[in-house]
């Protein structure tokens, strides 16, 4: 259900528009073999059709960002999941900190950057009150995975190119190397005031054209493609593509919360823990006694096959001394209550002007 079977360029292109994000139509029909007016008709195609979302995602650890939260809550089945959603609608994704939001009937999380630990633990504690007092919650109070990156690993952040490539059989050789990636440098950064109103109008649409930007900000096209250069060249933001998956026919999400054993825990430093990842592995983020890791799935059998296979290497291992905590979502009735929403803490963490957020609706 819900699938469209895309031709053989059209997997071919999809793939390499989310595996290399930032490459022209001319860099990438070189990169895929195909010409280049085949590329930019397919792209528009696939932008048309709703198979893809462009999001420019902001790498803020030079301004003071200093962690990524994972929080995740069970639900009482005796609150509607429409209902649930508007109340943690008014009362929790209001906070700028929470870029990503789902949730099933008895289930959720969520995903959010942060400041310092302060911040997020204030906001989970008014999760926790709205919830309680709410009678939303099952037995248990919310979740919270905490990834200072000072003493983190991110080796995936929504990277959904191991996953296409497998599923759709391309065979491209996916680099071996363990990635971890770098949410910014640690050298502070400082913004002139257009820099800022600059940062924060890319961050918030990414499909604009810099002409369209630079009006209305006052400036110039020129102004704004150095600055998007620049800001990409010294790693404060990258692109992602994220495709429409209900349309390609995937079916389950896996949320997967790890506790390592404390007297045999993955090296850290030798990146072990990352042998948990598979090509369905989205996002994958460890510390030195836990890890959170999201994956997607074709369907249940790609699902427990997986899930096996972590066990396995748990267990060889001996990582662990209870098994993970897994919840998994049906994507065709997933509610999107938040949906990688980075504009409103870009414009905390970077300041643009009070004009500049009301436009911008932040």
């Amino acid at each position: 259900m819900y699938q469209f079977e895309l031709t053989k360029r059209e997997k071919l292109v999809l793939y390499g528009l989310v595996k290399f994000p930032s490459m022209t139509d001319k860099e990438l029909s070189k990169k895929l073999d195909l010409k280049h007016s085949t590329v930019t008709s397919i792209r528009l195609r696939l932008k048309n059709n709703e198979y893809v979302k462009k999001l420019i995602i902001p790498k803020l650890q030079s301004m003071g960002c200093e962690m990524l939260v994972v929080i995740y809550s069970q639900f009482s089945l005796l609150i509607p999941l429409p209902e649930r959603v508007v109340i943690t609608e008014e009362a929790i994704e209001v906070f700028d900190e929470i870029f990503f939001s789902v949730g099933e009937q008895d289930k959720g999380f969520s995903l959010s950057l942060s400041k310092d630990y302060a911040t997020i633990g204030r906001i989970n504690d008014i999760r926790t009150q709205t919830f309680g007092g709410r009678g939303l919650l099952e037995e248990e109070y919310p979740n919270m995975v905490v990834f200072p990156f000072e003493i983190s690993k991110i080796y995936r952040f929504f990277d959904f190119g191991p996953l296409l490539n497998y599923y759709f059989g391309l065979e491209f050789k996916e680099e071996q190397q363990i990635e971890n990636i770098n949410f910014g440098n640690k050298e502070t950064s400082i913004f002139s005031d257009t820099e800022k109103n600059a940062y924060c109008m890319l961050i918030s649409y990414p499909d604009l054209a810099d002409s369209e930007i630079g009006r209305d900000l006052g400036v110039s096209r020129h102004t704004i493609s150095r600055l998007r250069r620049k800001f990409e060249d010294t790693n404060l933001m990258s692109k992602l593509i994220i495709p429409n998956f209900i349309k390609l026919g995937f079916e389950i999400l896996g949320f997967y919360h790890i506790r390592f054993d404390p007297r045999n825990p993955p090296n850290l430093d030798d990146d072990e823990a990352a042998s948990l990842m598979s090509n369905s592995t989205v996002f994958f983020a460890s510390r030195r006694f836990e890890a959170v890791m999201i994956s997607i799935y074709k369907d249940y059998d790609h699902y427990k096959t997986d899930q096996m296979q972590i066990f396995q290497i748990l267990k060889e291992n001996q990582w662990i001394a209870e098994d993970p905590i897994i919840r998994t979502y049906s994507l065709s009735t997933l509610a999107i209550i938040k949906d990688f929403k980075f504009a409103p803490f870009a414009g905390k963490i970077v300041g643009c002007d009070f004009w500049v957020k009301k436009l911008l609706n932040i």
